[in-house]
């Protein structure tokens, strides 16, 4: 592992005790304490400046060859593997938590690894229902949906946030497709058990991930959203936490992330500082019945164990405001949050 002491071993230089010890080398080595008399002359001070610049770079460089080096083994466990990642939240209000996300998902297929992206849009849909004078309904967290309200999701979702992130991660280097779950019938849906209250919320009742495995196979990148249709054609609003894991399921993905806004599991609710980092199915099942899990993250741990039961390997609840998150989850053995596991 690259430590202070390893780049002190490989450039001594860095090191308060190598000046030490040179100094006791060369006791009689003069102390310039004048520097109008002493000092070098401008080409001997530019020497200086140049070689400084070099060893600098030097040092850089042999970090970022260490990085890289380190990363290998991840690389190769899931080179050729699908990933699947839920983006929302934090992550996506803000534009540099946005570029970190992109970054991070260009990065991994560029070394070899197949990311599908599944998003939501929750303050996008709120900010344009205020523009068009509807205001936002919730019934036990989930917005209530009637079919003004689905006409702006539908449009805000589809043809302006994937739209949005397939040019960034264009831009960023890679090539993103983007799709709804209407699109080659993706998803289909089915109402809500709660319909009467929550009008076109619904859930997913098929996957036919067809039109997604050429895309995948080429390189490409999906985008996908979380709005589909039943077998009438009637669009639907689908939970994006959801969506994300019965496409990984359907995909036989190697791994399932959830970005979120919190740290992950937490033994207690109260203390941030008690991440649960690795938990099997029983385990977050336990810590559901005590009551240690609860409010937002039930549906989120629901759907970890339902994509894990499908087949999916290795299930993670990770923090969306730590920058390159989705990285530290992915290219190290300490994670960015909780991973769940059979």
């Amino acid at each position: 592992m690259l430590t202070a002491k390893s780049i002190i071993k490989h450039y001594p230089a860095l090191s308060c005790s190598s000046k030490t010890q040179t100094q006791t080398q060369n006791p009689k080595k003069p102390n310039f304490a004048f520097p109008i008399l002493h000092s070098p002359s401008p080409k001997a001070r530019s020497l200086s400046i140049t070689n400084s610049a070099q060893d600098d770079a030097a040092t850089a460089g042999q970090f970022r060859v260490d990085i890289l080096s380190e990363s290998l083994p991840f690389i190769q466990k899931f080179r050729g593997k699908t990933i699947v990642v839920k983006y929302g939240g934090a992550a996506m209000k803000s534009q540099e938590l946005q570029a970190s996300v992109v970054n991070d998902l260009v990065l991994l297929a560029c070394v070899g690894l197949r990311p599908v992206l599944v998003h939501g849009g929750g303050p996008e849909i709120n900010q344009w229902l205020k523009r068009v004078n509807i205001p936002p309904v919730f019934h036990e967290g989930l917005r209530v949906t009637d079919s003004q309200t689905m006409e702006i999701v539908s449009m805000v979702l589809v043809g302006k946030v994937n739209k949005h992130l397939v040019s960034l991660i264009n831009r960023a280097g890679a090539t993103a497709v983007g799709l709804s779950g209407m699109d080659g019938q993706l998803l289909t849906a089915r109402p809500s058990p709660k319909s009467q209250q929550l009008g076109f919320v619904g859930e997913v009742a098929r996957v036919d991930p067809t039109v997604m495995r050429p895309l995948i196979d080429s390189g490409h990148i999906p985008v996908v959203t979380s709005v589909a249709a039943d077998e009438s054609g009637q669009p639907y609003n689908i939970n994006a936490d959801t969506v994300a894991g019965e496409l990984a399921a359907a995909l036989g993905a190697e791994k399932l992330i959830l970005l979120t806004d919190v740290a992950g599991i937490l033994e207690d609710k109260e203390d941030p500082n008690s991440l649960v980092k690795k938990i099997s199915i029983n385990g977050v099942k336990r810590m559901v019945e005590e009551g240690k899990v609860g409010g937002g993250m039930i549906p989120k741990v629901h759907c970890c164990v339902r994509s894990l039961a499908q087949g999916v390997r290795t299930a993670s609840i990770i923090d969306g405001r730590v920058p390159h998150s989705l990285l530290l989850e992915i290219m190290t053995d300490k994670g960015a949050g909780t991973m769940i596991t059979e």
